[in-house]
């Protein structure tokens, strides 16, 4: 199965995502961005090895140069497209999928995701397989083994954040990295913010030894070594490190839902202005509640960084993100990054004295409930026509799947970009009222 959309390419890399059909795409890649360099990166997974070098080769006989970055979180690459003459960038990654799985993400010249038109045009020249020949002269690799530092170095410089104060606190933070692209990037990010690190998962081998996700279920030996070396809290990455989700000293999970409320709770403490934040149909309402209370406001998009990232462009937006655990500053640049979601995490919790938990419990409180179901036998529209006549008294969204909407609570039906399932999440001021409207849907199937 190969799925294509907004989110890239991602397929099964013994059959539909081989590093022949790579080439197809690095040709087309090739054809779509003007002429200059492109920097290329990839997570760890051990099929990205083969895929990247037939990519590369393939860039490099139609005359193009290749900043090769190696193993490093997506959200480097897009950082050094930022801060390069790159025209774009790709990443070899299938970023929460399971291992059997590799996929291609595209980032222009501006350092984001290839739009949907941007796709389609990728997609399209994919499929007429027209033929190039190999430029008169071979383009060139230049590894680039820097970047990762270039990255944190840029991190700690944030204007929106107090270095100073963050490194007085001196940290005690268990970073899971699950095998991933994050795995030496995390530790040298919070290392270079004065904390004590203690690694978990952090050799990128690409063996992911939990959930791929860093979801509370699957975090429990996190939860475990925090609590045993008496740490301030825990962060996990997915296996692209885009995504951050917290564990407070207790070794509890707060839910990658609160990532981004901590970092823009964190933002609105230290920058005395209102803010106008931008995060997707799917995020927590505890963010809208937050930034009520501060004079600011909540605008949504569509689910999608790019989807995001365009709403964030088109209304001057400072900070956004995801309820996945993805925060986007635009000061650093315009991409979901957990090197910023952490460097944000820690700048709220040394602006108080109070732990985490404290902190957590210091922001308005919603329960999150997140499912999915095969879409095999299933008509996804009949579904959601169903799923109108349960409910009554909602606002409603069909902007991106649909949203049903209440003052305290929401429920959101729509298709995965990445995977072939419905996606049922609901929100609620308690887990209980949550988890009986996802029912109430399932009923209806």
């Amino acid at each position: 199965m190969l799925i294509r959309s907004i989110s890239g390419v991602r397929g099964l890399t013994f059959s539909h995502l081989t590093p022949d059909i790579a080439l197809h795409y690095a040709k087309a890649l090739h054809k779509l961005l003007p002429a200059g360099v492109i920097i290329a990166g990839r997570d760890s997974r051990p099929s990205g090895e083969d895929i990247i070098q037939a990519i590369i080769t393939q860039l490099t006989r139609l005359g193009r140069t290749v900043l090769h970055c190696g193993i490093v979180p997506t959200p480097t690459v897009q950082f050094m497209v930022h801060k390069t003459e790159a025209v774009g960038g790709l990443i070899v990654t299938a970023s929460h999928n399971p291992i059997e799985w590799n996929g291609l993400k595209f980032v222009g010249k501006n350092s984001t995701f290839f739009s949907e038109e941007d796709c389609n045009r990728l997609f399209e020249l994919v499929d007429v397989e027209t033929n190039l020949s190999d430029a008169n002269e071979k383009g060139i690799v230049w590894p680039e083994r820097n970047a990762i530092q270039k990255h944190v170095i840029a991190c700690a410089g944030l204007k929106c954040i107090d270095l100073n104060r963050i490194r007085c606190r001196n940290f005690r933070i268990v970073i899971d990295a699950v095998n991933g692209a994050g795995a030496h990037a995390l530790p040298a990010m919070l290392e270079s913010l004065g904390c004590q690190v203690i690694k978990l998962n952090c050799e990128p081998n690409g063996k992911f030894t939990r959930g791929t996700e860093p979801l509370p279920e699957n975090l429990s030996n996190l939860c475990k070594i925090v609590m045993e070396n008496n740490a301030d809290g825990g962060f996990a990455v997915d296996p692209d490190a885009d995504r951050l989700a917290v564990v407070n000293e207790k070794g509890e999970p707060l839910g990658e839902e609160y990532s981004l409320v901590l970092a823009a709770d964190g933002y609105l403490n230290d920058v005395d202005e209102k803010e106008v934040f931008v995060t997707n149909l799917s995020t927590s309402l505890a963010l809208d509640k937050l930034a009520e209370s501060k004079g600011s406001s909540v605008v949504r998009s569509a689910v999608g960084e790019i989807n995001v990232v365009n709403k964030m462009n088109e209304l001057g937006s400072k900070l956004g993100g995801e309820g996945n655990g993805g925060i986007i500053l635009r000061e650093a640049h315009l991409g979901r990054d957990s090197l910023v979601a952490a460097t944000m995490i820690l700048n709220r919790m040394s602006q108080s004295s109070g732990s985490l938990s404290e902190i957590h419990q210091s922001l308005p409180q919603f329960e999150i409930v997140k499912e999915k179901v095969n879409l095999e036998g299933i008509d996804p529209d009949q579904l959601i026509k169903k799923v109108s006549s349960i409910f009554e008294n909602f606002e409603i969204n069909t902007l991106d799947g649909v949203k049903f909407t209440w003052t305290d609570r929401w429920v959101h039906l729509r298709k995965s970009n990445t995977e072939p399932i419905m996606r049922i999440y609901a929100e609620a001021p308690n887990k209980e009222q949550a988890e009986n409207m996802v029912h109430q849907i399932q009923n209806c199937l």
